[in-house]
């Protein structure tokens, strides 16, 4: 009875966080995601209740790979290895010196820092994970007795609101939070991928990419995939990855050979490529360093070469490496961003929220000086405040699963996040006092055009000669033709209206609107097949693309006869309205992945404003950005 009596006490000493408790409240959000499907089961444990010697951390390197659990945060857990990669980094999100299990000061209480909007914020926790059957059933480590990961999880939960509002997200969002630095994203499958362009755009790439490949000791390497191919078909779509290692095998081999390891957050092996265990890969190696390469990879790790990796994988996303002082090191240089400031602002309605450069109000926009006095690299980064959705507007989507999984750029928004779509632009001014009219009316010398929440790939100067002179605007689209499903083929069957349908919006204007429409297939030149696009104008609201009575309408565009060829265009002028795209293969059922760019010329009025951009704002200047 008094052994009992004492074991009630020691419980009751532990804190229990009142304000993310362990019940259904802190697990969901709105219920629409698969996590649903264990409504109730859950149950909270401490550490001390699943396994009988926890750990925060472990010595061995080998222990402390990342493990996804059946929420999917895999763009979370990628970010996660920035923490293995920098002392600084793992003492400042995790403090040292916190009271352990084996203590007797020990109260099942837990603090990590997260960067949000600025500033370090401090989230106190207490141990209770949620588990099924007594194990975690959300992140863990390798090895299950450490338990640095699931609480860090938790915590960043907790910062967000549930563990549901973390299903699904952006690898550089979570780097951000986690290192108070810089993420960039690029995509893979940009202008200059086809082979056509490979002379013009292709080296530069490569070179681009090696060079990023060399700081992979220093930050996180995440490649994602968006629509699954050959290597990641039992994988699905969406999911984050993680480059461990790269290996150049030129002079082992006498070819090319140019290898990264792979690791995938769910840690079991699940890869079918040339270079997986028993792939032919292996084959253009000597069979005693195939078996040494092999044998170094563990659990849920894997094999690419580099040609594999830019046809199987989509983005890839690198986080600003942090030295040992806490201070940022450029992407590009690897010199050390001396100094950083922070700038606040907001967009008010009728004041400071200008809209972007199309719209007339653009000069009330708010705006900073950065002054340059000598040769500097210099890093700006725009960071808006998320808002949270209400549960009852979640409530309203008929299927939230379906649209989250159908449009994977909205998921952020029904998890709970609302993003604006932004955007900054850099004028170069000779003076204080200037004409502000005529210099925004100019092109801006660093800032992209479209504002999207997706960060758009670069155009590659390919591109950019064929089209005419001017100012435009691109955007690009992903699809697919699937055999059953929307592999239509052309006019001349009657399933021509299965086809994918993109829409395509030209706002009213003076006159027509110039827009150049691209069909690009993903494939080699000998396995082209016959494509081409039509555009059809919308008739009215209510029309619906995908009926029967689509093929009764006339294009106002066609790109026909389809070609065998990589890539089609067209050029045309479009009056103000709705319309959209059709891209089709000439025989139905035919399968393959495609891009649609669509580049509208943007004709800009001048912009007419009394503000003059001196008597409004304090000068915000410092010497220099980087010391060289």
């Amino acid at each position: 009875m008094l052994g009992e009596k004492k074991q009630l006490m020691v419980a009751r000493d532990l804190y229990t966080d009142p304000t993310f408790p362990a019940s259904d409240t802190s697990i969901f959000f709105n219920y629409c995601t698969p996590l649903a499907q264990f409504r109730g089961e859950i149950s909270w444990l401490r550490p001390k209740d699943i396994c009988s010697s926890p750990r925060l951390f472990s010595n061995n390197l080998q222990d402390v790979q990342v493990k996804q659990g059946i929420l999917g945060d895999c763009w979370f857990l990628c970010a996660c290895v920035a923490l293995q990669k920098s002392k600084y980094l793992l003492n400042k999100v995790i403090p040292p010196g916190q009271p352990s299990w084996t203590d007797e000061s020990y109260r099942g209480c837990f603090m990590c820092r997260v960067w949000q909007f600025g500033h370090w914020v401090e989230v106190t926790i207490d141990d209770r994970l949620p588990c099924l059957g007594g194990k975690l059933c959300f992140s863990q480590c390798q090895t299950e007795d450490l338990f640095w990961l699931p609480l860090l999880e938790k915590a960043y939960a907790k910062v967000h609101g549930s563990y549901e509002q973390l299903w699904a997200g952006q690898v550089a969002d979570a780097l951000v939070d986690l290192t108070g630095g810089i993420a960039e994203r690029w995509t893979l499958k940009g202008p200059g991928k086809i082979v056509e362009k490979e002379k013009t755009g292709m080296v530069l790439e490569k070179a681009v990419f090696r060079r990023l490949m060399n700081l992979k000791e220093q930050c996180v390497i995440s490649c994602s995939i968006l629509n699954s191919r050959q290597g990641a078909s039992e994988l699905g779509e969406f999911h984050a990855f993680i480059v461990i290692d790269t290996l150049n095998l030129s002079e082992v081999s006498g070819k090319e050979i140019f290898l990264l390891r792979i690791r995938n957050p769910w840690g079991r092996r699940c890869w079918k490529g040339p270079w997986c265990e028993g792939g032919q890969g292996w084959n253009q190696l000597d069979p005693v360093v195939a078996s040494k390469l092999l044998s170094q990879i563990q659990e849920g790790e894997f094999w690419v070469d580099e040609e594999e990796f830019f046809r199987e994988f989509d983005e890839i996303t690198v986080g600003f490496p942090v030295n040992g002082e806490g201070q940022l090191q450029s992407l590009y240089t690897e010199k050390v961003l001396y100094h950083s400031q922070n700038l606040f602002g907001s967009w008010v309605r009728g004041q400071s929220a200008g809209g972007c450069r199309n719209n007339s109000s653009f000069p009330t926009n708010p705006k900073f000086w950065l002054r340059v006095c000598e040769s500097s690299e210099v890093c700006i980064a725009l960071l808006q405040k998320h808002r949270k959705y209400s549960t009852d507007w979640a409530g309203r989507i008929q299927n939230p699963t379906r649209l989250a999984e159908e449009n994977p750029s909205l998921t952020e928004g029904i998890q709970g996040k609302n993003y604006q779509a932004v955007g900054l632009h850099v004028w170069k001014v000779e003076k204080k006092r200037f004409n502000l009219p005529k210099t925004l009316s100019a092109p801006p010398v660093v800032g992209r055009i479209s504002l999207s929440e997706l960060k758009p790939p670069p155009m590659d100067a390919a591109l950019c000669e064929e089209l005419p002179a001017g100012e435009w605007e691109t955007v690009q689209l992903q699809g697919c033709w699937k055999n059953g499903l929307n592999a239509g083929g052309s006019r001349n069957f009657p399933s021509f209206h299965i086809n994918p349908c993109f829409p395509l919006s030209i706002p009213a204007g003076p006159g027509k609107s110039s827009v150049k429409v691209t069909l690009r297939q993903h494939c080699l030149d000998s396995k082209c097949c016959p494509i081409g696009f039509h555009i059809f104008q919308v008739p009215n609201s209510s029309w619906k693309p995908q009926t029967t009575s689509f093929v009764h309408l006339e294009p106002l565009v066609s790109c026909v006869p389809h070609c065998y060829s990589q890539e089609v265009s067209r050029l045309c002028r479009l009056p103000a309205g709705s319309y959209v795209i059709i891209p089709s293969t000439y025989l139905p059922n035919t399968e393959g992945n495609f891009t649609v760019v669509i580049a509208t010329k943007i004709d800009r009025k001048r912009i007419h404003s009394q503000e003059k951009l001196g008597q409004v704002l304090q000068e915000v200047s410092f010497t220099t950005v980087m010391k060289r």
